[in-house]
């Protein structure tokens, strides 16, 4: 009986942690990279999960959520251009949609050139919004809060 019941609860626990990992399958990381007294490289990476892929931010009307990257508006901070996507996109036709899709697995960069109005401290905030899916199942749109130092 004490087999049994350990191995019920071996089963539970693998089960449970196999279950946590699928609900959040995107890691995130947030950099700034100093490139002048007052210009910052802004980098938001996604480590996915193998199996899983993540939109891009160009993913056309009708298909599946894009990525996006919105910056809270700063009083000191300028963004400069439009967020660029770094990564080995793949691009496919769904079915489900009829249209072809760009996406993204194992990792991806989001990247974003502000600029300072004068070289002081302070934080840069937003947030991410993205859709991952695999071959069976895709998770519901999700939007993350961020916050970077800029120093």
């Amino acid at each position: 009986m004490k087999k049994f019941t350990f191995t019920l609860a071996a089963i539970f626990i693998a089960l449970s942690t196999l279950h946590a990992q699928v609900q959040d399958p995107v890691k995130w990381n947030y950099a700034a990279t100093k490139k002048s007294d007052k210009e910052y490289t802004i980098t938001i990476s996604a480590m996915l999960e193998p199996t899983w892929h993540i939109y891009s931010m160009n993913t056309p009307n009708g298909g599946p959520v894009p990525t996006t990257v919105t910056f809270k508006k700063n009083p000191l901070v300028t963004i400069d251009g439009k967020t660029t996507e770094n990564g080995k996109p793949k691009t496919v036709h769904d079915e489900i949609f009829g249209i072809d899709v760009k996406y993204y697995g194992e990792t991806v960069s989001f990247v974003q050139t502000v600029k300072l109005k004068s070289p002081v401290k302070t934080n840069l905030s937003g947030t991410v919004k993205y859709m991952v899916c695999n071959e069976t199942m895709c998770m519901p749109p999700k939007t993350i809060p961020f916050t970077i130092q800029l120093q």
